[in-house]
Formats: C-alpha cells, sequence, structure tokens
C-alpha cells in the first residue's frame, strides 16, 4: 500500500497502511485517537445510564461496534443487474444503508487495513490494489462480526484493482451498475475509514472522467474516475460509493485531503470499469487495456519555451516503444498531442483518461504539433504487452 503523498500536489491515497505508517499505531489505536481518552468515553456510557439518554459523543463511539454486529442481512443482490428502481431521495438513506450494509467489508492486511465489497456469493471480494499490497497474510471482517481469511486471486494496479477469495458461500453480494451515474445523483460513501466499520457518509456524484492532477508522475491508475462530495478518510479504500437505488456505483479509491486546499474531494473507480476488471482478473489474472505505445509527459512552461513552443496545453511524448502502435503510425518523441478522438488534452491525466475510455482495436485520431506544424494521424489501438 501506498504510504507517501503524491508529488507536488499534496495528495493522498487512500489507505490506512498509510496513516498507521506515519503514526506507528494499529488501527484500533488509531480509532481511539480519533474518538478520544477511553476512560472519558466510559464515563459518558455510565452517565447515559444511569439517567437514560445517550449522549452524542457516546453514540458515536459505539457506532461502528453497532453496525458491525447487526446480524440481518439482504439477500443477495445479482451481481451487474441495472434493473429499474424508483428514484430515491435522502429519506430513504437508512433504506439504502440497511440493503447494502452486509456487502461491505474490511480487509485487513499485515501492516494495515481498508474497505471491500462483495462482489459474488461464492467468495468473491472486490477491494483496492493497494489496500492489498505487500501484505502476505489477508482477512475479511463481514458486518455480522465473522472474520475469515482471504486470498488474493489477481490485482491490477494500473486500475487500482484486487480481487480477493474467502471461503465463504451465500454471501450477500451488491449490484453493481452497469452504467455511469448522473452528475448531481445521491452517492453514500460506505467502509471502514481509520478502521472505524460500516461507516456511512452522503452527498452527491460531483463529476465524471475525472484525473487527480500531477497523479500520472506516480500512477496510471487515478483517471476517468468518479468525483464526490461525500466524505472519504484513509481505510475507505476499497468500500462502496452507493447511488439511490442501492446499487454500487464505484469503488473509492483516493481523496485530496485539506492541506491541499480541498474541501470534501473523494474519488471513486466507475462501476462499469470495475466490473470489466473483475471479470478478466477472475479468468485471466490480468485486465486488457487499451495501449497506443506512448510514454507521455507534461508540457511544463519551462519546456515550452525551451523548444520554442507557441502551445501551453498539450502532453509531450517523451518515448515511443519499437514496434508499437504509435511507431507504426509515425508518432515520434518530442511531438506534441493536443487532442485524441476529437476530444482536447491539457494533461498526461486527460491522455490517459481519453485511452481508459478506449478498447483493443479501435482506430484514434490523434492531433499533434511537430516541428511548428499542425497533424492528425491515425492509431489503431493494440492490448498492453504482458509483463
Amino acid at each position: 500500500m501506498r504510504t507517501t503523498p503524491l508529488p507536488n500536489r499534496r495528495l493522498r491515497l487512500l489507505g490506512i497502511v498509510a496513516v498507521l505508517a506515519t503514526a506507528g499505531c494499529s488501527a484500533g489505536e488509531t480509532a481511539l485517537d480519533e474518538l478520544g481518552d477511553r476512560d472519558e468515553g466510559q464515563e459518558l456510557l455510565d452517565q447515559a445510564a444511569e439517567d437514560g439518554s445517550q449522549p452524542e459523543e457516546a453514540a458515536t463511539a459505539g457506532a461502528a461496534r453497532d453496525d458491525a454486529g447487526d446480524d440481518e442481512q439482504a439477500p443477495a443482490p445479482t451481481v451487474g443487474s441495472d434493473e429499474e428502481r424508483p428514484a430515491t431521495g435522502q429519506a430513504d438513506i437508512p433504506d439504502i444503508v440497511e440493503e447494502v450494509e452486509p456487502s461491505v467489508v474490511t480487509v485487513l492486511g499485515d501492516s494495515g487495513l481498508g474497505s471491500g465489497v462483495v462482489y459474488a456469493e461464492e467468495g468473491i471480494i472486490v477491494t483496492n490494489a493497494h489496500v492489498v499490497e505487500g501484505s502476505d497474510e489477508l482477512a475479511v471482517a463481514f458486518a455480522d462480526g465473522t472474520r475469515v481469511d482471504a486470498e488474493l486471486v489477481a490485482a491490477t494496479p494500473l486500475l487500482d484493482l484486487a480481487v480477493l477469495r474467502v471461503d465463504r458461500d451465500g454471501l450477500p453480494a451488491a449490484t453493481f451498475s452497469e452504467e455511469l451515474p448522473r452528475v448531481g445523483e445521491l452517492a453514500i460513501a460506505m467502509g471502514s475509514p481509520l478502521g472505524l466499520e460500516q461507516t456511512v457518509t452522503a452527498g452527491i456524484v460531483s463529476a465524471l472522467n475525472r484525473g487527480i492532477p500531477g497523479s500520472a508522475r506516480s500512477t496510471q491508475a487515478l483517471v476517468d474516475l468518479i468525483q464526490t462530495d461525500a466524505a472519504i478518510s484513509p481505510g475507505n479504500s476499497g468500500g462502496a460509493l452507493v447511488d439511490g437505488a442501492g446499487r454500487v456505483i464505484g469503488i473509492n479509491v483516493a481523496y485530496l485531503p485539506p492541506a491541499a486546499g480541498a474541501v470534501s474531494l473523494g474519488f471513486a473507480i466507475p462501476s462499469p470499469t470495475v466490473l470489466h476488471a473483475v471479470e478478466e482478473l477472475l479468468e485471466t489474472g490480468e485486465v486488457d487495456l487499451a495501449y497506443m505505445g506512448v510514454a507521455p509527459a507534461p508540457l511544463t512552461p519551462q519546456i515550452a519555451d525551451q523548444f520554442g513552443l507557441e502551445e501551453q496545453e498539450g502532453v509531450l511524448v517523451a518515448e515511443v516503444p519499437e514496434g508499437g502502435p504509435a511507431d507504426q503510425a509515425g508518432i515520434e518523441p518530442g511531438d506534441l498531442v493536443t487532442a485524441v478522438g476529437g476530444e482536447e488534452v491539457r494533461s498526461v491525466e486527460d491522455f490517459l483518461g481519453l485511452l481508459r475510455r478506449s478498447e483493443r482495436g479501435d482506430v484514434v485520431e490523434v492531433e499533434l504539433v511537430r516541428d511548428g506544424d499542425e497533424r492528425t494521424i491515425d492509431v489503431t489501438l493494440a492490448g498492453r504487452p504482458r509483463s
């Protein structure tokens, strides 16, 4: 799991390990630190028992335990079903949570924890690759309080997704939407931030097809994402982003911290991407992503001045592997890509996001500038070379 911020943008990938590695404490200790002194909390509970009330602090402290101990489980929905349901509003959030909660789990590794979602009743769990990265032993904690050892089936760092298997049948599989949500729709984030199991926050879908600025310097995974203002924190990684119909519309993956000047900026991998990736990971252990054969680099004002480029937006071609699709089409190192498939490219994240929405065999128009001349080159995308 990643433990350092993304460069220059003070971004932090989700995952409780990042917090633990910094704080040097266990998930339980982190949760206690967030909730306050253990003795003070007990005093509040004792006071509540005496006068029959439940102070806000005590109710908050007990929330994770109450939810994790709930034995009621909703029937397992059909994975991938996009059945229409009546529109719902905020008044329906408790009903949605009650339905989906049994399908959201906590994923525990050697060095920390994250969240996950039951993908199939036969014991298949989906989470983020960075949640399980570096862990030799894994376990999954369910909403009914049980804990089961898990094995890693396959993972793809390029999408930051991983598939786990547990020896338990009849699990309450979540329903994953086969379509992207609409901007403005209800978005409910469910997971285990800071080890607080079965935590729920709510907001809306703020935007689609988002790439996190600067993230491409460290990973190609944080592009073509759903943006939400539902609160997401370390430990929410791999958890569910749910719509007003109780369908999983995304797997939570990252957020921008307040230190970066952000307020409620969280991101999730869209459910159509998750469905495609999980099926391929289960079948082949890999995900076949479209490949152009270009190593993109950001265009900075300094580079633009150095090369005498009038354009201030676009992506530089830093390298073109020999024999790849771009090489065969005639793209050269030093070219400045300004658009792909008719859509403007302003950053490396834009470029990667457009490729993410393409498929092997697609022919895309690449608009570029070479030696001051504008030109358009058709590139036939291939499958990514196997490592």
